[in-house]
């Protein structure tokens, strides 16, 4: 049986990459050269906010925040630090967007993590279609894109960010990095109009 405390301990000394890699599933990781090669290529928009008890990754745009990736170690969980986290962001007065796992009833931290961002005011984008294939396993990855905003925004204006940022962060150097590329937008996304949510 591992000792929570020295497991703890072991947290601390985790780097920020480690911290994700053990949190997050494979097929929803990027590779630690991707992601260090964002911070690098395009500091400019792609951020790393970290401490010894969490890791937030994200892009932030000019129109628009899309949290990349959102880790809050258990030790600091119910301290109110992942909504500190999301606050900090929606001061800056732009929609944000993030992916999340579907509830999964025998995964108890699936409802966790969705109940979370309800509380936080983030909205489920219904009309957006989202599988993306993982370079890893090549498995489909079935995802849901969750929005706050300060504003109306529609989902068709949160649709069209989730295509840039595919584009532009996730797919980066893709081939470089993995020896393939990942599956085109239009394989990957769709878009029901007909039952989106509309600004008003």
């Amino acid at each position: 049986m591992v000792n929570i405390c020295n497991f703890m301990e072991v947290l601390q000394f985790m780097n920020w990459y480690e911290k994700l890699n053990q949190y997050f599933p494979i097929e929803e990781m990027k590779s630690q050269e991707h992601m260090e090669l964002l911070l690098k290529d395009k500091k400019d928009i792609y951020k790393k906010d970290e401490s010894s008890n969490h890791v937030l990754m994200y892009v932030e745009m000019e129109d628009f925040i899309f949290v990349d990736y959102l880790f809050v170690s258990k030790a600091a969980r119910g301290q109110g630090l992942g909504k500190k986290l999301l606050d900090k962001l929606k001061l800056k007065e732009k929609p944000i967007i993030l992916e999340v796992e579907p509830i999964d009833y025998e995964d108890t931290d699936t409802r966790k993590r969705q109940q979370f961002y309800n509380r936080e005011g983030f909205t489920h984008a219904k009309s957006i279609g989202y599988r993306r294939r993982s370079l890893d396993t090549g498995e489909i990855n079935e995802l849901e894109i969750l929005y706050w905003s300060p504003t109306d925004e529609s989902e068709e204006s949160i649709y069209e960010k989730m295509l840039h940022t595919y584009k532009m962060i996730h797919t980066y150097k893709d081939v470089q990095l993995y020896g393939e590329a990942y599956d085109p937008p239009e394989k990957v996304f769709t878009f029901d109009k007909e039952n989106a949510h509309t600004s008003s």
